[in-house]
């Protein structure tokens, strides 16, 4: 779903595209459903899928908080948590994964997912910088000419 125009928008009315908000909402839903089972068991299994389960559902709702940034920084530290909760949830399905505690199968278009999420946020943090530092040197350019 693209952005249809309402609903937040950040500083300087840049906000990522409404599809990210949304794609990192279904990414969680679907680590919820994967977490739902496994958490039945004891031990190891357990203990994974909880951390799986924290880390990729703190994906959204770092992208959420971004949508209400005070500032163009601000909107990156937080894109910058969410791509940090990305990576560790992208890590840990692939060790979910890797120790068979549910078939690579069933896990590999969600470590997928968590890939293409990765790189989303970090090209939207990379072209938020880029603004941020385009607008500095032009800023300082005008002032100091």
């Amino acid at each position: 779903m693209k952005n249809s125009g309402s609903g937040p928008v950040a500083l300087g009315g840049k906000q990522p595209p409404r599809d990210t908000v949304q794609r990192t909402f279904e990414f969680a839903d679907r680590i919820v459903q994967l977490c739902v089972v496994p958490d039945e068991r004891p031990g190891v299994a357990r203990v994974m899928m909880s951390q799986t389960l924290r880390a990729g559902t703190s994906v959204p709702a770092n992208v959420e908080e971004s949508q209400a940034a005070q500032s163009k920084a601000d909107f990156v530290s937080k894109m910058s948590i969410a791509l940090k909760e990305a990576r560790e949830t992208h890590l840990r399905l692939r060790l979910v994964a890797g120790a068979a505690i549910l078939p690579k199968e069933r896990l590999q278009l969600l470590i997928d997912e968590a890939e293409e999420v990765k790189r989303v946020i970090g090209a939207i943090i990379i072209s938020t910088k880029r603004r941020i530092n385009g607008w500095f040197f032009n800023f300082a350019f005008v002032i100091f000419n």
